[in-house]
């Protein structure tokens, strides 16, 4: 499965991505996580792992890993994400003071799990449109 949402957040570039790349904030924006640790020392950059606590739709812990870096512009983590392994990657753009901010998601399942993937598709970007609002809400707010 792979979608793409975009959103634009009423913030710098620079802003939204320094926000985004500190994983730490992703439960204060993602209803479903309610934990996430770094594991590796150091700036966060490619290589950086995490783990992470999960509530919905069944806890469950889960480790993902920074792919792609490039500052102000593009973030990327690969992992295991509820029952889906996959990529998640945000792409920023500047909107004159504000930030266009393009998410996707391409998540895979194996076996049974794919069917039920495929038809919970659309309810999945859904839910992340729902946490980007949210992230646009918490970050617009300052």
């Amino acid at each position: 499965m792979k979608f793409t949402n975009v959103v634009t957040i009423d913030r710098p570039q620079a802003e939204v991505f320094a926000y985004l790349a500190d994983f730490e904030n992703v439960p204060r924006w993602n209803y479903a996580i309610s934990e996430t640790r770094k594991l590796t020392g150091g700036p966060v950059g490619v290589g950086t792992r995490y783990r992470q606590a999960r509530s919905i739709p069944t806890p469950s812990e889960e480790a993902f890993e920074v792919v792609e870096f490039e500052p102000d512009r593009r973030l990327a983590v690969d992992g295991d994400l509820a029952v889906f392994h996959g990529r998640v990657s945000y792409a920023l753009e500047s909107a004159g003071d504000a930030t266009t901010l393009t998410n996707t998601m391409e998540l895979q399942a194996s076996g049974p799990l794919n069917l039920v993937a495929q038809l919970a598709s659309r309810s999945v970007r859904a839910a992340v449109a729902a946490n980007l609002g949210t992230l646009k809400e918490l970050l617009e707010r300052g």
